[in-house]
């Protein structure tokens, strides 16, 4: 377990590493791509507006027919152009157009062209390169931009009275673009290792409360196993998952503990239940085997003893039953899904509750359907139930009066409802008298053993229905057995509702 919660920081601390690594890796391609490209093209762009911008001062400055004018025109304007641009500027002179033949112009060289700039403010030869864009917006008469790596050169025509009369040519590296580049990189390096460290911190402290409330529900499991439901619960007030998982295991335990208790009441009952009539059925034996010996046999008392030794023995053949019926719902048994006709199949169950009926002076009203009621279930399970369910009101029903069995269609579902006239199931076990091995405070020594209405709601839900009790007002109880209503067999459409004038609840 050490090395499971060991493994779990370890991956809790790679994951929020992980992550914190990705989202700034990503979060780098989609700045600094981007940025770099935007920051170029507006340096290209302000690059060229100056130009575009500058150009009329030096068309004026080339007017001049003194040609020193001229060139100290053409400084002045580009010494402004290079303090504005912070490039090198060059003016070529109208020689450079004039004095080449158009072959050189459409060829773009440079070569023998250099003295063709009256002015460079760099006081240095121009490069092949700067000579063919010269070229080029004079070929084309129209301003031209190259960009090549971190420099940018801007050629852009010059004109007197619509002609030409030289060239202004402006480059510059964009210096400012790879210095914010880099800034924005470094800053973006400093947070993810900043942001590393905080993954890091977080990592340590959040796996390691994690692991200290992982290791209390990991002490509470072995608690209980070591001690038993009765150990103590684990108690985690947080609402997250591990503070979930601690009230889950709470909730466990407590089950653990009923189902504890609802099994050692159901030990102490099954074995005081058993006791009883075996010593009843190995006294009366031991009775009936001293007369038979001594040759004093008393009929009425032999009668007697023998009435009671079946009377023990039904509760056993009885208790033994139901133990195998929940045997057998525990084992997932498949059952049957076929139409059953709940109306006869009620009146069937009854007729063999008439010796017991008479005997307890319990009488049994069936009520039959106005039609054929048909429901979708196990024949054997549904008459179970039934059976559950005319045993548990007979038992708690008083003399005189009646038990009565409905079979009915309520909507979507086929009926049969078990009404009878007792003291009724209390608010506080209404619910309860559905769990296993749980006898009412009213069952007395004839009472069973707390399985029936287990068992009942146990089949109904195998059968996709529900065993419920219904809410009354009055004496007794009326519990309802709902199944899926099927259609008729020949094509009919049963009632809905049960007719108003009978009055179902008792």
């Amino acid at each position: 377990m050490r090395r499971m919660l060991s493994g779990l920081r370890g991956r809790l601390l790679l994951a929020l590493v992980l992550t914190s690594m990705v989202t700034l890796g990503a979060a780098a391609a989609v700045v600094l791509g981007p940025l770099q490209n935007r920051l170029r093209d507006t340096s290209v762009s302000n690059l060229e507006t100056a130009v575009l911008s500058a150009r009329p001062g030096f068309e004026r400055a080339m007017r001049d027919r003194d040609p020193n004018a001229r060139l100290l025109e053409a400084r002045d304007e580009a010494i402004k152009l290079r303090e504005q641009t912070d490039g090198r500027v060059l003016v070529g002179s109208p020689a450079l157009v004039r004095d080449l033949p158009a072959g050189e112009l459409g060829a773009e060289s440079g070569t023998g062209v250099e003295q063709g700039f009256i002015y460079d403010t760099d006081n240095a030869a121009a490069t092949p390169e700067l000579t063919a864009l010269a070229l080029r917006a004079l070929r084309l008469e129209s301003t031209v931009v190259e960009v090549e790596g971190d420099d940018v050169a801007v050629g852009s025509p010059l004109f007197q009275r619509g002609e030409l009369s030289g060239v202004l040519v402006t480059q510059r590296r964009l210096t400012e673009v790879t210095t914010a580049v880099d800034l924005v990189r470094n800053a973006l390096l400093a947070a993810a290792a900043v942001g590393l460290l905080v993954a890091v911190a977080l990592a340590a402290a959040l796996s390691s409360r994690l692991l200290v409330r992982l290791g209390r529900l990991r002490a509470a499991a072995l608690r209980i196993t070591s001690e038993g439901p009765d150990a103590p619960a684990p108690a985690d007030t947080r609402r997250d998952e591990v503070g979930d998982l601690a009230r889950a295991l709470a909730r466990m335990q407590e089950e653990l503990r009923r189902q504890e208790s609802a099994r050692r009441a159901f030990v102490a009952t099954a074995s005081h239940e058993l006791r009883t009539p075996l010593t009843m059925l190995q006294g009366t034996m031991e009775l009936l085997e001293e007369d038979l010996r001594d040759g004093r046999v008393d009929l009425s008392d032999a009668q007697l003893q023998v009435s009671s030794a079946r009377r023990e023995l039904r509760r056993l053949s009885a208790l033994a039953g139901e133990l195998l019926d929940l045997s057998r719902l525990d084992a997932q048994v498949q059952l049957r899904s076929e139409p059953v006709e709940l109306g006869e199949l009620a009146r069937a169950v009854a007729a063999e509750f008439e010796l017991s009926s008479r005997e307890r002076d319990v009488p049994l009203d069936v009520v039959p359907p106005v039609q054929p009621c048909w429901g979708r279930g196990d024949p054997d399970a549904v008459a179970r139930v039934v059976r559950i369910l005319l045993d548990n009101a007979m038992r708690y029903g008083p003399r005189g009066e009646p038990v009565r069995v409905v079979a009915h269609r309520a909507g979507r579902d086929a009926v049969i409802e078990v009404a009878d006239r007792g003291p009724g199931v209390p608010t506080e076990e209404r619910e309860r008298i559905f769990e296993r091995f749980h006898r009412g405070r009213d069952a007395g020594a004839g009472g069973g053993f707390g399985l029936g209405l287990a068992i009942g709601r146990g089949l109904a839900q195998r059968m996709s229905g529900a065993l419920e009790l219904a809410d009354d007002p009055g004496p007794g109880a009326r519990f309802v057995l709902r199944l899926a209503a099927v259609p008729l067999p020949d094509g009919g459409t049963a009632t809905a509702e049960a007719p108003a004038e009978r009055d179902y609840a008792r």
